[in-house]
């Protein structure tokens, strides 16, 4: 059985070398992901470049996730670099600091209106939670702060209000022009980040048809007010990111896996896809080899029925980043021998009403997939929904998104259980010549035997968007 999990890494400089990432890729890399926090849009658009050249090595394809910096609160920096702060100590958090000057009693802050956002008794965490603050006083450019929790603290480190509230406008006027980047460059899918509410998603959304984009839309879930408007961010959204960083930070740690298993099942529950993401084989930026728990955390994910697992640093700038890839394929695999979601899955189907044909056609399918031997799912797909309708009910059954479309099989790489497949449906207008190309495909790329039966779906004109509405149990013949 092929892997049906998908493996996101994001590319930096561990990555910026043509043999290691086509030897990435070949492991495992189904979606490329570029950081918009770190470097400028040239280092973007060198390795958006690399990235398709590798897959061209490769023989795969893959697609692109554009992650957008948004407004991510950092101090400014340090004299010396890095700093010790004591527990007990004072600290102030200074808006109109040199950006530069930084000291163990004081340093900038590169958001202005901090202190418009936080009140005497508000708690402030610094580099994901290591260190904590109490605030106690707050002046018009400065936050007075006592150290509750010290240790060392470096240059640009992420700031975070306990239990949310910074308002910050969730697209920056640096997004602005990645947004237009994205467009241009024809990427897959572009992630909010610290989006709040279903209006953050729909102004995305906007700027990037408004330049000209296709790409589809991934909320990052990181922020507290993400969960009270969790169900709307999904509805909105194409995909939903569990951003485990700032999340655990903002929410507390001791409430993230129960959160990540809600996220999870509501966003597959709204037929929605699912990247489960931030430290999940962390240790592997220094060793070759992960944790027992970072093993553990991952095969619960995939458990769990994550459309994607995603690594970040591990492969960015990580020492083994083909390792990384390696690792992460290896504990997907040996967790779906155990996965049993897809038989909880199956009784969604058979609630609510359907919303459309294609919805109806697909859940057909899959109930009958799950009831009969089936060699594989194939789908005629101009946008790539109906197979990413099947997909949202479990089956150990591969589907096949078959499509003239490059931006479609790229889009699909991110589903699970779905594997792009290029045919072009509307060179067939006869039946009995369409079949025979299907089963000639099939056969060429060793997906099925002769004798197999496959279920087909298709709609009765080749060719149209959102035209599927019927389907067929077909059995593989060589002519």
């Amino acid at each position: 059985m092929p892997r049906r999990t998908k493996v996101v890494a994001t590319v930096g400089p561990a990555t910026d070398n043509l043999e290691v990432l086509t030897q990435m890729l070949r492991a495992g890399v189904d979606v490329a992901r570029l950081n918009a926090s770190h470097g400028t849009i040239a280092d973007r658009r060198r390795r958006l470049q690399l990235v398709r050249q590798a897959a061209q090595h490769a023989d795969r394809c893959v697609g692109v996730l554009l992650d957008l910096g948004g407004p991510k609160i950092r101090i400014e920096c340090f004299r010396e670099g890095r700093v010790q702060l004591t527990e007990g100590a004072l600290f102030t958090l200074d808006t109109a600091l040199d950006p530069r000057a930084g000291t163990a009693a004081r340093v900038g802050v590169a958001y202005r209106d901090l202190p418009r956002d936080v009140a005497a008794g508000d708690t402030l965490l610094l580099n994901d939670g290591q260190i904590v603050l109490e605030v106690e006083r707050v002046g018009a450019t400065a936050v007075e702060t006592r150290v509750r929790v010290g240790g060392e603290l470096s240059d640009r480190k992420g700031l975070n209000r306990q239990g949310g509230g910074i308002s910050a406008p969730c697209i920056s006027e640096r997004d602005r022009e990645d947004i237009q980047f994205a467009a241009e460059e024809g990427i897959d899918y572009m992630a909010v980040s610290f989006a709040r509410e279903a209006a953050d998603i729909h102004q995305a959304r906007e700027l990037l048809r408004a330049a000209g984009g296709e790409g589809r839309i991934v909320a990052k879930i990181e922020r507290h007010e993400a969960i009270d408007n969790l169900a709307g961010l999904i509805d909105a959204s194409d995909v939903v990111m569990v951003a485990r960083g700032d999340l655990g930070v903002e929410m507390g740690y001791a409430e993230l896996t129960g959160l990540q298993k809600t996220i999870i099942h509501q966003t597959i529950a709204r037929n929605r896809v699912v990247i489960t993401a931030t430290q999940m084989m962390e240790s592997m930026i220094q060793n070759p080899v992960p944790t027992r728990a970072e093993v553990s955390d991952v095969a619960n994910a995939v458990m769990d029925g994550t459309d994607a697992v995603m690594l970040s640093a591990e492969s960015a700038t990580g020492r083994y980043p083909l390792k990384a890839v390696e690792a992460m394929v290896q504990v997907i695999e040996g967790a779906e021998k155990y996965q049993l979601s897809h038989a909880r899955s199956r009784q969604r189907a058979l609630e609510g009403q359907f919303e459309g044909t294609e919805e109806a056609i697909a859940m057909a399918v899959m109930y009958t997939a799950n009831h009969m031997k089936l060699s594989a799912i194939v789908a005629f797909t101009e946008s790539g929904a109906t197979p990413l309708w099947m997909s949202r009910i479990r089956s150990d059954i591969p589907i096949y998104a078959f499509t003239r479309h490059e931006a479609t099989r790229r889009r699909t790489t991110l589903y699970r259980g779905v594997y792009p497949v290029t045919f072009d449906v509307t060179g067939h207008t006869v039946a009995g010549s369409l079949y025979q190309a299907l089963f000639a495909r099939l056969l060429e790329l060793r997906l099925v035997r002769p004798g197999d039966r496959v279920i087909l779906t298709r709609g009765e004109q080749s060719g149209v968007q959102g035209g599927t509405n019927s389907m067929q149990i077909l059995r593989v013949a060589l002519e």
